[in-house]
């Protein structure tokens, strides 16, 4: 099945990227999978404090997940696959395409204005065209009816 993987975190424009994969995902019968990256956290001297600030980090993510998820189904009525990962964000999204032969493309989107998020510089710079699947941009700015259309 042809999977659109997203990576989600609190950005509108992830909001952008899950609405656009969704869309498609349910025009084209395919999936969506849903990414939640736990990023390193800094060190922190106290272990204790350094397991609570990581354990809030997951279950952070991990909301963030369980809502996409439910904007999925309630925009497409597909049932995403939902997966939280701990690392470097470029990192963990290159291990898990390349541990799922099903992923189609990795949909990110744009900020509406000033520069791009890391992901999507890293993806669409300094590595772009290294991913054995399409990168699908969605700008930012876009109105949403027109997203609709196009998706």
């Amino acid at each position: 099945m042809r999977t659109y993987l997203v990576v989600i975190d609190d950005s509108p424009e992830a909001t952008l990227a899950l609405r656009f994969a969704a869309r498609r995902a349910a025009r084209t019968g395919g999936g969506v999978m849903v990414l939640a990256i736990v990023a390193p956290q800094d060190f922190v001297a106290f272990g204790g404090v350094q397991a609570t600030i990581e354990a809030e980090a997951r279950e952070h993510a991990e909301e963030l997940v369980a809502a996409a998820a439910d904007a999925v189904v309630q925009e497409a009525n597909v049932t995403p696959q939902i997966m939280v990962k701990s690392g470097k964000p470029a990192e963990v999204v290159r291990e898990v395409i390349g541990a799922n032969d099903e992923i189609a493309a990795l949909v990110l989107a744009t900020a509406a204005s000033g520069a791009p998020g890391p992901l999507v510089a890293h993806f669409t710079g300094q590595d772009a065209g290294t991913l054995p699947c399409p990168v699908m941009l969605v700008p930012g700015g876009i109105d949403i009816s027109r997203l609709d259309a196009l998706s």
